[in-house]
């Protein structure tokens, strides 16, 4: 599907806020309701957006302690990549996690309360994933920016 510029701007607009009315998106957008919410079915059935979250501020919840742990493997096959990632499909801890190229195989980003909570996760869960050789972390001492939302604009 081609992107027009007025489904750019629709996308930028839910981005930012998806409680938006269909009223106020036409508003914004200078098109008719009807016009605005068969844009948004459009994009959903063809899978450009493909989801809605709320986010939550994690310090409320106290997950704040932020991680972003390295993994290396010990070895590279597909059946073993394909083991680390399943399992790691099954750690809540565990909110993001990309295949990555250079001296470590995997970045996790990590969500727990505190340094005692993440130890915890590290000898009970991460390093029981066989054929891990190697892992390193690092902790977010601040959040300088986070942003679900790109611009699409031409």
């Amino acid at each position: 599907m081609k992107l027009d510029i007025i489904d750019r701007k629709l996308l930028e607009l839910l981005q930012l806020d998806t409680k938006k009315t269909t009223k106020e998106l036409s508003d914004k957008l200078n098109l008719s309701v009807t016009a605005v919410y068969e844009r948004i079915k459009k994009l959903e059935r063809e899978g450009i957006i493909n989801k809605y979250v709320a986010l939550i501020d994690k310090s409320k919840i106290e997950k704040n302690f932020v991680v972003f742990c390295h993994v290396k493997l010990a070895q590279h096959n597909i059946n073993l990549i394909k083991h680390f990632e399943k399992e790691i499909l099954k750690l809540d801890e565990v909110l993001e996690c990309y295949h990555v190229s250079g001296d470590y195989d995997y970045i996790l980003k990590i969500f727990v309360k505190d340094m005692e909570e993440y130890r915890e996760f590290m000898v009970t869960k991460l390093t029981t994933i066989k054929d891990i050789g190697s892992t390193h972390s690092t902790f977010m001492i601040g959040e300088v920016k986070h942003t679900t939302a790109f611009k699409l604009s031409v």
